[in-house]
């Protein structure tokens, strides 16, 4: 008999790397099944986020013999970034799902312990759930999947990332390099690379600041497509950055009308104003420390929604129906922004 049955591991895995595979081989020695949570699911292709929950499941149960592999676990969690509590009651209800289908005894509660590095910055979350029991395993030689990234998106020899690796990983990968997916990201590093590098000499790593309009009337929400990189191609709320010259407020309106030629009257606008955030996850941009002060605007309602015109940084602009808003196609945070401004 095991100590727990059930242990909990919690992380985005990108990649999965030999440290990873040490956590759960642990988890493993002390707990009959594991739970993994996959997390940052859903979410657009990027620098961050390379590969699918599914991707990232197959590597994880790959680099398992069979055996093992039966005992794990492995589900999505989305993140919510400007929502803590949420993100605590979706881990938690996940989890209690998984036991309630598969703890063999319903009258007794299962052993659950909560797996990971203690010391780990990014592992706060291991304070979250004191309801379960804490296992903590040493970080293994440093592995640091960041850094794996960085060399495998930056066309470095294999031989840089390959030994922190399971073996089915390192073929996934290599294999990965082929599609046209690898090609967009890599393409996409080298320009994040070069933006920051126009930064490098700053005496302090710079912090800019952003605006964003959250245009909402009649069920639809006002969305651009994005022209240019990061995020070419994706979903966005219309905004950008501030001028030195400029309130916040006067910013966004008049990043709003340069991106989507809405024919809005300005007063009209600045009335509708019904809320203001600050959104300021510290990696929720792949350009760096970048703080955004979004703007709700809410439009009253009518049968006919205004035209809009995509220009500026935008290729088109267009109304969505709140109901189609998709996580796997929006920019970067904005998907969660949208969110906590306007609920769920």
């Amino acid at each position: 008999m095991k100590k727990y049955q059930f242990a909990v591991f919690i992380g985005r895995f990108q990649p999965f790397h030999n440290g990873h595979a040490h956590v759960i081989q642990q988890a493993l020695s002390v707990s009959e099944r594991v739970i993994v949570l996959c997390g940052s699911a859903h979410m657009p292709a990027s620098y961050r986020n390379p590969w699918s929950y599914a991707e990232r499941k197959d590597m994880i149960l790959s680099a398992f013999a069979k055996s093992d592999a039966d005992r794990i676990h492995v589900l999505p969690i989305i993140d919510s970034p400007y929502n803590e509590a949420a993100w605590v009651r979706s881990v938690q209800k996940i989890v209690a799902g998984v036991t309630e289908a598969l703890h063999p005894v319903p009258h007794r509660p299962p052993a659950i312990a909560l797996i990971g590095h203690g010391k780990d910055e990014s592992s706060y979350y291991l304070k979250l759930f004191p309801q379960w029991q804490s296992v903590d395993v040493d970080n293994l030689k440093d592995i640091n999947a960041t850094q794996i990234r960085e060399s495998y998106f930056n066309d470095a020899p294999e031989s840089a990332y390959s030994e922190h690796l399971p073996k089915p990983v390192r073929h996934y990968l290599a294999g990965f390099k082929s599609q046209d997916t690898y090609a967009g990201i890599a393409d996409e590093f080298g320009f994040v690379r070069q933006y920051k590098a126009a930064w490098a000499a700053s005496p302090y790593p710079p912090v800019f600041l952003t605006v964003d309009a959250l245009v909402v009337q009649s069920g639809h929400i006002l969305l651009v497509k994005r022209r240019a990189k990061p995020g070419k191609g994706q979903m966005a709320l219309p905004g950008g950055f501030v001028n030195q010259t400029e309130r916040l407020q006067d910013a966004c309106l008049r990043e709003l009308r340069e991106e989507t030629g809405l024919k809005v009257p300005l007063p009209v606008l600045k009335g509708s104003v019904v809320k203001t955030e600050t959104f300021d996850a510290p990696y929720r941009s792949a350009r760096g420390r970048t703080i955004t002060q979004a703007f709700l605007i809410q439009l009253e309602d009518s049968r006919q929604l205004p035209k809009v015109k995509g220009g500026d940084d935008a290729e088109k602009a267009f109304w969505l129906p709140l109901a189609e808003l998709n996580p796997e196609k929006m920019f970067e945070d904005h998907y969660f922004m949208i969110q906590h401004l306007i609920g769920d």
